[in-house]
């Protein structure tokens, strides 16, 4: 089993900065990608931001310049630095892990958090 636990969410003015974070633990051999994807009521979940253990990223148009993923490898974590935020931030954030969990197993597992609401209003 893989748990992974966000944190750091929370209420933000426009033009503000919040830092989320997110760590997975329980049965892991390797982390491939980390991430970050949002979700708002009545539409699809988004991509916003993945990194992988080489430390690649990749973002989504409307967070660049604005956005940064990074994560600690030794720690399973990765955050998600968010600066200069928009009303049409809000969201809720889930996390995802993709999780190597045997060393004999190639099989990638991805694991989702249970979701970090931001809120970005005056």
């Amino acid at each position: 089993q893989v748990q992974v636990v966000e944190s750091g969410g929370g209420l933000m003015q426009p033009g503000g900065s919040l830092r989320l974070s997110c760590t997975a633990s329980g049965t892991i051999f390797r982390i491939n990608a980390m991430g970050w994807y949002r979700q708002v009521p009545g539409k699809q979940r988004e991509l916003v931001a993945t990194i992988l253990s080489s430390g690649t990223t990749n973002y989504a148009d409307f967070v660049k310049g604005r956005f940064t993923v990074s994560r600690d490898n030794a720690k399973n974590t990765v955050y998600l630095q968010m600066n200069s935020l928009k009303p049409e931030d809000t969201s809720v954030y889930y996390c995802h892990a993709d999780v190597q969990q045997r060393f004999y197993d190639s099989n990638i597992v991805r694991a989702w958090g249970q979701g970090t609401q931001v809120t970005v209003s005056s």
